[in-house]
């Protein structure tokens, strides 16, 4: 069996790979367990030396790397650059600071001394997904790493270019073999890795759907788990929001990578006082997207990874149709090449209709309209999701209460959401648990061990 790459601007077939047969991932399991060994007894010092070196390598290749996440999953150039970019910044976050988040946590009690330590657990399986193929996998591999795991990466099936370049990128700058190894394999594959009793963690950022089986079988073997999953994030204005800028961050916050980003703005509510202007706002900025071949400059609008994919949201934005949204701009597939789809607003959208409950992966905008932003609140929450939620206004302390009364693992006030390598990241309900990045994602996959001197 094989898997295949394709360019989403062309739909032509660059690659295909064969998958690994059992015998070919039983040798890798071995070495990332024997790797461990050695590499666990290292000092964290010792390990941030090739940290160190991978953050430079990112940096000197970043333009070819980007040039590779774009033909391979096809979001936009200078995109695909910001990404490697920040990938840099995550190796060299924990390079800089793993030492003091792993340090040992003196508690007074009533022994001569007693403290918390945090030692590596043992090979991780990293489960990731396509639509931020270097950073997604970065995220997981600069903090565990550090921590002294090493790592397994099953990577989705449509980015098997990329995933192949980063265990290259961490060869080269000088990991021992088998600190991160890239598995082609198939999901069956995958969940056997998982009930393995050398692989002591899984980390996956993936759909609810996937989430549920890793986290289920996960749980059936008694392995610590990272869950980062759907979102669909609110975007509450206020009446005293500045519209102009709240348009401007979520034309972006909705777009940016084609929408295909679980922390982008999916929902937005607006009360009667501000509702024509910022949904006017919103037709004139997302009007002015151009869709084309994601290496031009001019491009502002990249098409979506697979037709596949493209389809769905085309059948989600359809259903919604049907159950009464408003098709204000957009809502259709263009005629021409590629997997895109225009920039689209629905409005009159409510709760019992699929584009609020469900996560529109592309660059579609659901509109609520809401009396009031008490009712703003309590919609905002009726959801399963819980992974972000921006909210905008002038006045920061009400902001800041409508913050704190938001179900969501991040909640950013006059921006929108994104992830920082010092705060941690993921959600809750059924968005995930656990965190990532920060001090909770190198801690994530250690033993958190009390040792008690009398």
């Amino acid at each position: 069996m094989s898997i295949q790459t394709v360019n989403p601007f062309s739909n032509e077939v660059i690659a295909t790979y064969p998958l690994l047969q059992p015998n070919e991932l039983e040798t890798k399991l071995q070495l990332a367990e024997q790797t461990f060994r050695l590499w666990s007894k290292r000092s964290i010092c010792q390990r941030a030396t090739p940290m160190r070196e991978l953050c430079e390598q990112l940096k000197h290749r970043k333009k070819t790397l980007a040039t590779m996440i774009t033909e391979e999953m096809g979001k936009l150039h200078h995109e695909a650059l910001a990404e490697v970019e920040k990938c840099a910044w995550v190796c060299e976050h924990y390079a800089d600071h793993a030492e003091r988040y792993l340090a040992p946590q003196v508690i007074s009690t009533e022994a001569k001394r007693s403290y918390i330590c945090y030692q590596p657990l043992g090979p991780l399986l990293a489960i990731m997904p396509w639509n931020y193929p270097f950073w997604q996998v970065f995220r997981a591999l600069a903090p565990n790493l550090m921590a002294g795991n090493t790592l397994l990466l099953k990577h989705a099936s449509n980015v098997p270019q990329c995933s192949q370049a980063i265990e290259h990128l961490v060869q080269e700058a000088g990991f021992p073999d088998g600190c991160l190894q890239s598995l082609l394999i198939d999901a069956k594959a995958a969940n056997e890795l998982i009930t393995d009793q050398r692989i002591r963690g899984v980390t996956l950022t993936g759909s609810e759907f996937a989430g549920r089986s890793v986290g289920s079988l996960a749980g059936q073997y008694l392995k610590q788990s990272v869950l980062e999953l759907g979102g669909s994030d609110p975007f509450i204005v206020c009446d005293d929001a500045n519209l102009q800028q709240a348009v401007d961050a979520a034309v972006t916050s909705r777009c940016m990578n084609a929408g295909q980003t679980c922390i982008a703005a999916k929902r937005f509510f607006v009360t009667p006082a501000i509702a024509d202007d910022f949904i006017q706002g919103l037709i004139n900025r997302m009007q002015m997207l151009m869709i084309g071949d994601p290496n031009d400059d001019q491009t502002t609008l990249a098409p979506l990874a697979r037709t596949d994919l493209r389809n769905d949201l085309h059948n989600q934005v359809l259903c919604a149709l049907d159950q009464g949204a408003k098709n204000i701009i957009g809502c259709h597939i263009p005629d021409r090449d590629g997997n895109f789809y225009l920039p689209s607003i629905l409005d009159n959208v409510s709760p019992d209709m699929g584009a609020f409950q469900e996560e529109l992966f592309g660059p579609v905008a659901s509109i609520i309209r809401v009396r009031n932003t008490d009712e703003a609140i309590r919609l905002a929450n009726q959801s399963h999701y819980g992974l972000g939620a921006s909210i905008w206004s002038k006045d920061i302390n009400k902001a800041e209460e409508i913050a704190l009364q938001i179900e969501a693992g991040s909640c950013f006030i006059n921006s929108f959401v994104k992830s920082h390598c010092a705060l941690p990241f993921g959600g809750i309900k059924n968005s995930g648990y656990g965190r990532e990045l920060g001090v909770p994602g190198i801690q994530a996959f250690t033993n958190i061990k009390t040792v008690w001197v009398q």
